[in-house]
C-alpha cells in the first residue's frame, strides 16, 4: 500500500501556490495524500475596484480555504501585509512551527528570481524555514522534522533563470478538479491584466507533452541537487 504523504506549497500570496502547483495537489489529493497550502501574505492588494483592501483580504482567506477544503485539504494565511513580507527571523521561525506541525514531505514554493519582492522573499523564508525545522538543536514547542524539496513551481513572475528539471504528472482526473477549485481564486477569472486561467491550463497541457502525459506541471530544483547517483555504467 502506497505511503501517503503531506505536501505543502507554500506562496508568497493566496492563490500562488494553488496556480503554479495546484494540477498536482490535486492529483495527490485525489490519491489520498493530505495537502497543505501555505500564504505568507494576503495577496490582498489585488483588489477589485469595488472592494476595499481590507475587505479583500477577508475574501482572499475565504477562497484560500474553499480551494484547501475541495482537496480535503488544509490552508494557512500568516498575517502578513501583501507588499511587506518581512525579512526577519520571526516569520522563518513561524514557517519552522508550521513545518513541525504539519511534518510535510516535501515542499514546493517559489524560484528565486521574480517580478514580485514577496515570492524572490518566500524563496529565502522557505530555505531557512526548512533548514530550521530539521534541526534539533533549535529548540522550538515540537520536535525537529525535516521536509524533502523545495521544488520550485513554474510561475510566469518567476521566470528568470527557471530551468524545469522535474515535471510531475497531473492526472485527468486531478486537473478537471483543479479547474474547479481555482475558481474560487476571483482575480484567476476576472483579472484584467492576466488572463491566468488560460496560461496554467495550456502551460500543464505543454508540459504535459513533454512529460509525454496529458498534463504536467514542472518544476525547478537547486544546483547541488542535480545529480545522479550509479553504481556503474
Amino acid at each position: 500500500m502506497e505511503e501517503k504523504k503531506v505536501i505543502m506549497a507554500i506562496g508568497g500570496h493566496v492563490g500562488d501556490a494553488e496556480l503554479t502547483s495546484g494540477g498536482v495537489l490535486a492529483s495527490m489529493a485525489l490519491q489520498g495524500h493530505k495537502i497543505v497550502t501555505v500564504a505568507l501574505t494576503g495577496g490582498e492588494r489585488g483588489n477589485p475596484p469595488d472592494m476595499t483592501v481590507k475587505d479583500y483580504r477577508k475574501q482572499k482567506i475565504r477562497e484560500a480555504n474553499e480551494f484547501a477544503s475541495m482537496l480535503h485539504g488544509e490552508a494557512i494565511v500568516f498575517d502578513y501585509v501583501d507588499g511587506e513580507l518581512p525579512d526577519n527571523q520571526e516569520v522563518r521561525y513561524e514557517l519552522c512551527d508550521v513545518i513541525r506541525k504539519y511534518k510535510p514531505n516535501v515542499l514546493l514554493t517559489h524560484w528565486k528570481n521574480s517580478i514580485h519582492k514577496d515570492h524572490m522573499l518566500t524563496h529565502r523564508i522557505v530555505k531557512d524555514a526548512q533548514f530550521f525545522a530539521g534541526l534539533p538543536a533549535i529548540e522550538r514547542e515540537l520536535p525537529a522534522h525535516y521536509a524533502g524539496g523545495p521544488y520550485y513551481a513554474e510561475n510566469w513572475e518567476d521566470a528568470t533563470g527557471f530551468v524545469p528539471y522535474a515535471y510531475v504528472e497531473v492526472t485527468e482526473e486531478g486537473f478537471e478538479l483543479w479547474r474547479k477549485a481555482i475558481q474560487t481564486h476571483w482575480f484567476t477569472v476576472n483579472s484584467k491584466s492576466f488572463g491566468y486561467m488560460d496560461y496554467y491550463s495550456h502551460l500543464m497541457s505543454v508540459r504535459g507533452h513533454l512529460a509525454r502525459k496529458k498534463y504536467a506541471q514542472a518544476f525547478a530544483v537547486d544546483e547541488e541537487s542535480k545529480k545522479v547517483i550509479m553504481k556503474s555504467f
